[in-house]
C-alpha cells in the first residue's frame, strides 16, 4: 500500500487526483490532504480517504475544520507551518497542487523525504527549479511532471537521447480571447476572461490562460525540466487542445502527445509511473473530429510570452520576479482595479525596475532569498497599479 498526500486537495487538480485515488482505495495509505477556504470539501475528502491529518491553509478557519472532522479520527491543522509540515510527513507520492508561490516550500519539504513528487504547481519551477532539481538530487527524490504539456514532453522522451532532440513544442488552446480583434482586449471583462472554452478549471488559471500568462509559465518549466536551451522550446496555439505537445528530432521526425482534454491522464501518468494502467478518461475518435488546427501565437495579443524568453535568458531569480508581479496583476485584475492589458505592462515594469536593481535577481538562489524577491517584487507590482491607478 503506497502512502500519498494531495497539497491543494480542493482545487481541479487536488480533486481529480483523488477521484484517482478513491476508485482504488485498497491501494492507497492517506498521509495528508490540504487545501484553503473549502473546508466543507476538504472534510468530506479527509473523511471519506481517511486521511491522518487535514490541514487548512488559513489559520482562522482552524475551528471550523474541527468541527468539520469532529469523531472522524482525522487530525486538524492549519497555518502555513502546518501545510509544510505535513509535507514533510512521510510519503511515497506527493501532489503539489497548491496555487501560486505558496507551493514551493511544501514542495521542497516534500522532496527531502525523498519520495515522488507530482508537480502541477509551476510556480515551484519557474521560481526556483534549480533549487527544486538539486534538491531531488540530493536526497534521491522523483520530481514527475503533471502540467499536461510537460507531462506529454516526458511521455515522448520516454526511451529517446535527449542528444536527438532538436526542439519542444508546447501547445496552447489560446484561451477566451483567441479569436478576439487585439483591440477589443484592453476593454474584456472578468467574467470573459473567467470562461474557458475547452476546460474546466478555477477562476486565476482561467484568466491566466486568456493572459497566455499560463503558457509563459511553462515556457520557464520546460527549460527547467528538460534542461534545453530557450531557443529550442516553441509555443503552438491549438483550439483543439488534443496535442498537448511534441518533440522533434534532429532526424525531423516529430513525436505528439494526443489525449483528451482531461487532466486525469497527466495525473494518472504520474501516479502510475513507470506503468500505464487503465484511466476513466475519453478514448478519442479521430475520424469523427475530423481535422486538427494550429497557429502561431501573436506576441502583440500575448505580451507574457516574450517576457518569459526574457526571464530565461536573465536566470537567477527573474522567474521569482515574474510570478510574483503577475500574482498581484492577476488579484488587481480579479478586483477589477486594472484592466486586462495592464496585467502584461505591470509585470515588464516590474521586471525591468527589479533588474536594475543589484542584489535581487542576481541573488544565490536559497528559499530565504526567492521568499525574500517575492516580496519585493509584490512591493513594487502594487506600487506599480497605484501609480497607473492615480
Amino acid at each position: 500500500m503506497r502512502r500519498v498526500s494531495i497539497f491543494g486537495a480542493t482545487g481541479s487538480v487536488g480533486q481529480n487526483t483523488i477521484d484517482l485515488i478513491a476508485r482504488a482505495p485498497e491501494d492507497y495509505q492517506v498521509v495528508a490532504l490540504t487545501g484553503a477556504s473549502n473546508i466543507a470539501q476538504l472534510a468530506r475528502d479527509a473523511r471519506r480517504l481517511r486521511a491522518e491529518i487535514a490541514v487548512t491553509a488559513h489559520d482562522h478557519l482552524l475551528d471550523e475544520l474541527n468541527a468539520a472532522l469532529a469523531g472522524s479520527g482525522v487530525e486538524a491543522a492549519a497555518g502555513t507551518a502546518a501545510v509544510i509540515e505535513a509535507a514533510a510527513r512521510p510519503a511515497d507520492w506527493v501532489m503539489s497542487a497548491i496555487v501560486g508561490a505558496a507551493g514551493l516550500a511544501p514542495g521542497l519539504a516534500a522532496l527531502e523525504q525523498g519520495g515522488t513528487l507530482a508537480l502541477a504547481n509551476k510556480e515551484s519551477l519557474v521560481c526556483a527549479g534549480q533549487l527544486m532539481l538539486s534538491t531531488a538530487k540530493a536526497q534521491g527524490a522523483r520530481l514527475l511532471p503533471v502540467d499536461s504539456e510537460h507531462s506529454a514532453v516526458f511521455q515522448a522522451l520516454v526511451g529517446e537521447d535527449m542528444e536527438a532532440v532538436e526542439r519542444l513544442i508546447i501547445t496552447a488552446s489560446g484561451g477566451a480571447f483567441r479569436d478576439w480583434p487585439v483591440e477589443d482586449l484592453e476593454n474584456a471583462t472578468l467574467a470573459e476572461a473567467s470562461s474557458h472554452p475547452n476546460w474546466d478549471m478555477g477562476q486565476r488559471i482561467t484568466i491566466d490562460s486568456a493572459s497566455m500568462f499560463n503558457k509563459a509559465m511553462e515556457l520557464i518549466e520546460t527549460r527547467e525540466y528538460f534542461g534545453v536551451s530557450p531557443r529550442q522550446i516553441e509555443v503552438l496555439v491549438h483550439p483543439e487542445s488534443m496535442i498537448h505537445a511534441m518533440v522533434g528530432f534532429r532526424d525531423g521526425a516529430l513525436m505528439a502527445h494526443v489525449g483528451p482534454a482531461d487532466m486525469r491522464h497527466a495525473i494518472g501518468y504520474a501516479l502510475h509511473w513507470p506503468e500505464r494502467r487503465t484511466l476513466p478518461v475519453e478514448r478519442l475518435d479521430l475520424a469523427q473530429i475530423g481535422q486538427l488546427s494550429f497557429r502561431a501565437p501573436c506576441e502583440t495579443r500575448w505580451p507574457a510570452l516574450r517576457l518569459a524568453r526574457e526571464v530565461m535568458e536573465t536566470g537567477g531569480l527573474a522567474g521569482a520576479v515574474f510570478n510574483a508581479a503577475k500574482e498581484t496583476a492577476l488579484d488587481a485584475f480579479i478586483a477589477e482595479e486594472i484592466s486586462f492589458n495592464e496585467m502584461a505592462i505591470i509585470v515588464e515594469e516590474v521586471l525591468t525596475q527589479m533588474s536594475a536593481t543589484p542584489g535581487h535577481i542576481d541573488a544565490t538562489m536559497t528559499l530565504d532569498n526567492v521568499a525574500y524577491v517575492d516580496h519585493l517584487a509584490r512591493q513594487e507590482a502594487r506600487a506599480v497599479i497605484h501609480r497607473r491607478a492615480g
